[in-house]
Parts: structure tokens; sequence; C-alpha cells
């Protein structure tokens, strides 16, 4: 791996990390304004400490070394996640200051997977 390969791995990783550690935080705390927030878009509040604390989780999971296994459902799970939050609020026909930071997420979660390194990676015994 390349030096501009691993600069641009590692900034996307720790910016990822930071925005679903916050969220994931907040989601936890759970403030009125988030969960009437998720009220409006038609989801129990509880809701917001499930994704909270599986965001902490696969933030680890991702600055963990070795476990490539592990990443890889951290990766999907954070697409899955970023990706139907995307949606809803375009369902919800919020505006696209509500979907701007789970696009940016999205953005993050592409690239740090996309660049991360071989040893971050499953590996492809048998073919």
């Amino acid at each position: 791996m390349n030096k501009r390969d691993k600069i641009i791995y590692w900034v996307s990783t720790l910016w990822l990390s930071l925005g679903m550690a916050s969220t994931g935080i907040v989601q936890i705390i759970g403030p009125d304004d988030q969960v009437q927030k998720m009220k409006a878009l038609g989801f129990q509040p509880f809701f917001m400490t499930i994704i909270g604390i599986w965001k902490l989780l696969g933030v680890v999971a991702i600055l963990i070394p070795k476990n490539p296994l592990l990443k890889e459902w951290a990766y999907a799970g954070f697409f899955f996640v970023m990706s139907g939050a995307v949606f809803t609020h375009l369902a919800a026909g919020d505006g696209a200051v509500e979907f701007f930071g789970p696009v940016l997420l999205l953005v993050l979660i592409i690239v740090s997977w996309y660049f991360r390194p071989v040893s971050r990676k499953l590996s492809r015994k048998g073919n």
C-alpha cells in the first residue's frame, strides 16, 4: 500500500469513526430534540439506543487490528444504517440539511472501505 492510499484510508477512517462515535453517543443519551426527530420519522425512541450502541461497537471493530470479517460486518452495518437514514429523510420530505450528514458518512464509509490495507481485508483463500 502506497503512502497516498494510507493517508486517504486513515483520514477517512478517523473522520468516519468520529462521526459514528459522536452520533452514537448522542443517540444513546437521547436528548429530547433527537427523540422528537425520531418520532417524526416514525421510529420509536428505543431504536436510537440500539443504533447508538451498534455504532460505537462498529467504531471499535473498524479501528482494532485484525478481525477482517468483523470489519466487513461493521462497514456493511454502517452502510445500511446511513443509507437507511438518507432514504428515511427523503421519504419524510426533509430538506438537504437533514440528510447531508448521512450522505457524508456514506462517502466516508465507501472511501475507508475501498482504501483499507490488505491486513484489514478478507483473504481470498481457495481462489
